[in-house]
């Protein structure tokens, strides 16, 4: 079994998340006691988020890139960033690594284009829906991507914030983003990406009629799988 480094605490909802489903995919895999060789970087998210906020992204791609280097010289084989929003520094990263790099927008294109979706929409952080970060690897592998219409950009983007990664869940917020789901597939979307883990805490494939991908649980199987290659 290779070692998973994984670069995390963005928020630490998303990351424990990452590991339960990472353990279980490995359990469920070899069986008996086992789990996964996991080593783990995770951050003060609220200083994350403020240079999220102030646009210092030069910083956090320092700031990870030199972490990630840490965990390869500890001994991780392969590395894991347990959000979304933070690939947005994936080249950075891969540049700073001689360690190959799952990346989420990759691992979520494949299984769009494996259910035969190619208008998809997307739903995540502010960062994540208007930067092209995400959309280019969609369109890389021939899908169109669909992102909300403000003020739902906006609501999704305080859903996530204000209270998903503070542990809100709220049912209120459910039905603003089902809601807006719904508005989404009346544009022409035929299914989701949950392109935030804390989304998958509030939204599961149970509250859609459509195609849905979680892409946290998508990111930890594609970890599973090459720990385990």
């Amino acid at each position: 079994m290779k070692r998973i480094g994984i670069l995390g605490g963005m928020s630490w909802e998303s990351s424990v998340e990452y590991e339960r489903l990472i353990n279980i995919g490995i359990r469920n895999r070899i069986g008996g006691a086992s789990s996964g060789d996991l080593i783990v970087r995770s951050y003060d998210f609220s200083r994350i988020e403020a240079l999220q906020d102030a646009g210092e992204w030069d910083v956090l791609a320092e700031l990870l890139a030199a972490d990630a280097l840490c965990l390869e010289r500890n001994g991780a084989e392969l590395l894991v960033i347990a959000t979304n929003t933070m690939h947005v520094v994936a080249p950075q990263i891969e540049a700073k690594i001689g360690i190959p790099l799952i990346h989420i927008g990759d691992v979520a294109a494949a299984a769009v284009r494996d259910a035969g979706v190619t208008k998809v929409a997307l739903l995540g952080t502010r960062h994540t829906m208007e930067m092209d970060f995400y959309r280019s690897r969609l369109a890389d592998a021939g899908i169109d991507t669909l992102i909300p219409r403000e003020p739902d950009r906006t609501e999704i983007h305080r859903i996530i914030y204000d209270e998903l990664v503070r542990g809100i869940i709220d049912d209120g917020s459910r039905a603003d983003v089902l809601a807006i789901i719904q508005r989404m597939l009346g544009d022409g979307a035929q299914g989701v990406i949950a392109g935030c883990t804390e989304i998958e805490l509030l939204v599961t494939s149970d509250d859609v009629d459509v195609p849905y991908f979680p892409t946290t649980s998508l990111h930890a199987e594609a970890a599973v799988e090459a720990a385990l290659r």
